[in-house]
């Protein structure tokens, strides 16, 4: 169910009926307790109401219930219900951080309107979070995660705040959904981001000689090893090094990487000495270890100490919304590798694009535009999928005109190295309708600029 826009905190039974009707007249959903250790269970930083509690109840009373939310984010609004004459009640809460008092008895038009305001303050400040996330995401340097679908936004909300950590990270998805993609991307957002990135895929090397790739050998080491080589850790000191298809990793070796990430340490092969490494770990794999661990085919010790933070990558067919806009930003990489113009689809092909189960995934995406720029429309006959398409992730035609919107605009604002003014010539639109629409799709035209 939806959650409530305001949580009210009563132990008075009769009080909790009066208000819960009172506030559904006026299109108000409410959530009553009769305690607040009862209604702070259902307070994040992402609750989008606010609090409406009596200040003399047992256990929690008003002023505890208003530090408790304050320390979970002190930005979601707390109104206090008071005594009549109880004048320093009022006083203490208005200094603590409350955002109006209310006496009893109340006035329903009084209430109606501060629980409005409150409400509207709430909501102002969530979008003015979102916003300076999405301003700090905008200016760093390197590589964007491209997608406004909600499932590759809580990705990105997932991401963000691990960027500047130290944390391991364990990536899990299909071939070709954007695990290398990224990786590099936290990298390159992070504070390593100075120093080097680098990837191994685990299951590209021939297992007789990952372990010298990883870690390094001395010369002479085994027949072949004419002179001292620097493994993969050693030369991601201080940045990050990426294990790409993990779960190919032989298992003999999973035991040296565990002892490596609980200690940090290297030994080159033929050496005894140990070598301290300062080095974030980016795990992918498209497998799943945990049953792969239950089946005794990797190390479940392993597999416990990468996932302290897994994140799961969704495949396309899962947010079809974003392929226009993927598809345009890869052409427009290929105009410019090939010298080439990209022509903006139109709104038949990119419904075509949207109605594909993409298999291969963002991959299978990237090459498509590729041959579309070298080939015209005949790159985009209908590619078949071995996979039929799934129902559940059909799309309404509104949803693919929104997609489509999103991917002219970005096309436009990308062409015209976000100048509003040029957008606003080639693509029609008054001023205040391409901002508005840019607003909706989550566009900055300073994302534009060279």
């Amino acid at each position: 169910m939806p959650a409530p826009d305001i949580l009210f905190i009563d132990d008075d039974a009769d009080i909790r009926q009066v208000v819960a009707q009172t506030l559904s007249l006026e299109d108000l959903s409410v959530r009553c307790f009769s305690d607040g250790a009862s209604a702070l269970a259902y307070i994040d930083r992402e609750f989008a109401g606010i609090v409406l509690c009596d200040y003399h109840m047992p256990g929690l009373d008003g002023l505890a219930v208003l530090q408790a939310v304050q320390a979970l984010d002190a930005s979601i609004p707390v109104i206090i219900l008071t005594g009549q004459g109880d004048i320093s009640t009022a006083v203490s809460a208005m200094r603590q951080g409350a955002y109006d008092f209310i006496e009893k008895p109340f006035h329903h038009d009084g209430l109606i309107e501060i629980l409005k305001r409150a409400l509207e303050k709430r909501q102002l400040a969530l979008e003015n979070r979102q916003l300076k996330a999405q301003l700090r995401t905008l200016t760093r340097p390197g590589p964007r995660l491209l997608g406004s679908s909600p499932s590759m936004q809580r990705v990105i909300s997932m991401l963000d705040p691990l960027l500047d950590t130290n944390a391991d990270i364990l990536l899990r998805g299909e071939t070709g959904s954007g695990k290398d993609a990224i990786a590099r991307y936290i990298h390159e957002n992070s504070n390593r981001s100075e120093h080097n990135f680098v990837a191994i895929n685990c299951g590209a090397v021939p297992e007789s000689l990952i372990e010298s790739e990883l870690f390094g050998h001395e010369a002479g080491a085994f027949t072949g090893a004419e002179k001292r080589r620097i493994g993969k850790f050693e030369y991601a000191h201080k940045g990050t090094l990426f294990l790409d298809e993990l779960e190919s990793m032989p298992l003999a070796l999973q035991v040296k990487l565990l002892r490596v990430l609980e200690e940090r340490k290297v030994e080159r092969l033929g050496s005894n000495q140990q070598i301290a490494v300062d080095v974030r770990i980016i795990a992918a794999t498209k497998s799943d270890l945990k049953a792969q661990s239950d089946a005794g085919e990797f190390r479940a010790d392993l597999f416990y100490r990468l996932n302290v933070v897994q994140i799961d990558i969704p495949p396309l067919r899962e947010r079809k919304q974003d392929v226009p806009l993927l598809f345009h930003h890869f052409a427009l990489i290929a105009a410019s590798r090939y010298d080439r113009e990209s022509i903006p689809l139109d709104a038949s092909q990119a419904a075509a694009l949207m109605q594909h189960d993409w298999p291969g995934n963002v991959r299978e995406l990237r090459n498509l535009a590729e041959r579309y720029v070298l080939m015209g429309d005949s790159a985009l006959t209908a590619p078949q999928s071995d996979r039929p398409a799934s129902g559940s992730n059909q799309q309404t035609l509104a949803e693919m005109l929104d997609a489509y919107e999103q991917s002219l605009i970005s096309s436009a604002l990308q062409a015209c190295q976000g100048s509003i003014k040029e957008v606003m010539m080639q693509l029609g639109l008054a001023r205040k309708t391409l901002y508005d629409k840019m607003k909706r799709h989550g566009l900055d035209k300073a994302d534009f600029k060279d």
